[in-house]
């Protein structure tokens, strides 16, 4: 069974425009694919299950996505960091299981605003969580990217993060099993305008 697929996508990306008249993840890419788009179809490309999280006020990136596939949870407290969103993804996860999922496979937590990760780093997460990582990330030429893999030994862990750490001090605090990509996209995500490929 694969693991659940979790896209972070409530985030309010100041720093791509501090004003905050533009989404960062509604922005189009070279071809017209939307950011927040881009990141989805990865993702349902490998899992069978993809849980989106949005902010209350998303701008239209919920839609965008229930027209995808992905199942969506508003987060009402999105503005507090990613921590409690993905704490509110895991617990909206194991609320809503999937009749024919197995429960306690574990999560796969991507972001928004990362269009370019290879789908062959997912199934390369997917595997080693599976196979008994209880963490799993990504390593490009030395450096490590997301997206990250967890197993369901971490649930209690993510269910009681906050903050805007995401599950970073999880990563520091517990081991973590760092699979070699050759996937430069692990490391590319969009915080200002200018990383937006022409």
């Amino acid at each position: 069974m694969a693991l659940t697929g979790i896209l972070l996508a409530a985030g309010r990306g100041r720093r791509f425009d501090p004003a905050g008249n533009y989404n960062k993840l509604l922005q189009r890419l070279p071809g017209g694919e939307l950011v927040v788009a881009a990141s989805a179809r990865t993702l349902l490309a490998v899992f069978p299950r993809v849980l989106a999280v949005v902010p209350p006020a998303d701008g239209g990136v919920g839609d965008v996505l229930r027209q995808l596939g992905c199942e969506v949870t508003v987060c009402p407290d999105a503005d507090s960091g990613m921590g409690l969103s993905l704490a509110h993804a895991i617990r909206h996860s194991l609320h809503a299981q999937l009749h024919d999922q197995s429960p306690g496979q574990g999560w796969l937590v991507a972001l928004g605003d990362m269009p370019f990760v290879d789908p062959s780093t997912l199934h390369a997460l997917d595997a080693a969580v599976r196979e008994g990582a209880a963490i799993a990330a990504p390593l490009f030429e030395g450096r490590r990217g997301n997206p990250v893999a967890f197993g369901a030994q971490h649930r209690d862990a993510l269910l009681a993060l906050d903050g805007d750490q995401g599950a970073r001090r999880l990563l520091q605090s517990s081991p973590v099993a760092t699979i070699d990509v050759l996937d430069p996209g692990i490391l590319r995500d969009i915080d200002s305008p200018s990383d937006l490929p022409a």
